[in-house]
């Protein structure tokens, strides 16, 4: 990794500390928006995390997806309820058209407008909040310049979904794969709060002592947060290949070595923390939450396993 996509890695884990602890996060998320309007201001404002992936020449940073997809990972540690992720894929999809609405992309770039990609019109990123909305049906771009939202109840309450239905469309351009671009990015970002998961349930284990001694001691419980964490490094070697290389086979791969790590991880820490992992007031409950939601954002692991298969029979 470079040493600028280091500092901005750095950059934001600080703001996170700083910003979005366990109080922060769940305060934000029963927010009426879904998401801290003044942490949004600050990754916009002193790290530029919506401009990314925008040309300097309209209003960005000129960035690549590898650096959007850092900040996502450092996001995703903490469970951040924040636009992002929508925003960016907003962005990529109106750099795909052949005339990119500039001015729409400046406000997108400077966080004063919130985006979002459909895929699913019945569980959109930010919907509820979104200026912005591209449809992507993997043929077409549409953007949808009149349309209603409806919030959903969903499992992950860190992450705000709306059913948003379409009253008038323009076509902007061929679709340029942005289900994959958004496999990639959504896949960085589970293997951060995977990575984070096993480090609240090593810490755990260090600290909850059971037959006077702390349960990480325990052999048993040893191999198993040995395995959480071979699942958690080799998903993260996967997703950095997609990212460094993006491509319908490195998405589909990507998604499923994340999903899968994440899944397990979560469950693996709901049995280790043991019963006060249930309650509402510990956060191994939302990161749980997290990781089932998210597996199936996007679409599910067995679609992109059926994506796999077909590349090889």
């Amino acid at each position: 990794m470079s040493e600028e996509r280091e500092l901005l890695r750095d950059t934001v884990a600080a703001l996170v500390d700083r910003h979005a602890n366990s109080t922060a996060v769940r305060q934000a998320m029963e927010s009426e928006r879904g998401y801290d309007e003044s942490l949004w201001k600050v990754l916009c404002e002193q790290v530029g995390a919506a401009a990314l992936v925008v040309p300097e020449d309209m209003g960005g940073a000129g960035g690549e997806l590898a650096d959007a997809a850092v900040v996502l990972e450092e996001l995703g540690k903490g469970l951040v309820p924040t636009p992002l992720l929508g925003t960016t894929l907003a962005e990529l999809a109106l750099l795909a058209s052949d005339e990119p609405d500039a001015e729409a992309l400046e406000r997108l770039a400077e966080g004063s407008a919130i985006g979002t990609v459909v895929f699913d019109a019945g569980y959109v990123l930010n919907g509820a909040v979104a200026d912005v909305v591209v449809g992507a049906d993997g043929e077409t771009l549409t953007r949808w310049t009149d349309f209603t939202s409806t919030s959903v109840a969903t499992m992950d309450p860190t992450r705000p979904l709306a059913r948003v239905e379409a009253k008038s469309t323009s076509k902007i351009g061929a679709d340029p794969g942005l289900a994959d671009t958004a496999a990639i990015l959504l896949a960085a970002e589970q293997i951060g709060a995977a990575s984070k998961c096993l480090d609240l349930t090593v810490e755990y284990t260090k600290n909850r002592v059971q037959f006077g001694r702390p349960i990480g001691s325990f052999q048993a419980l040893k191999h198993r947060m040995a395995d959480m964490y071979v699942a958690v490094q080799s998903a993260r070697a996967v997703v950095d290949d997609a990212v460094a290389e993006p491509s319908p086979t490195s998405a589909a791969l990507a998604r499923v070595a994340a999903s899968e790590a994440f899944s397990k991880v979560a469950a693996e820490a709901i049995q280790m923390h043991g019963g006060i992992a249930i309650t509402w007031e510990h956060d191994i409950q939302l990161y749980f939450k997290r990781a089932h939601g998210s597996a199936q954002l996007f679409g599910p692991p067995r679609e992109h396993l059926r994506r796999l298969e077909s590349e090889v029979l």
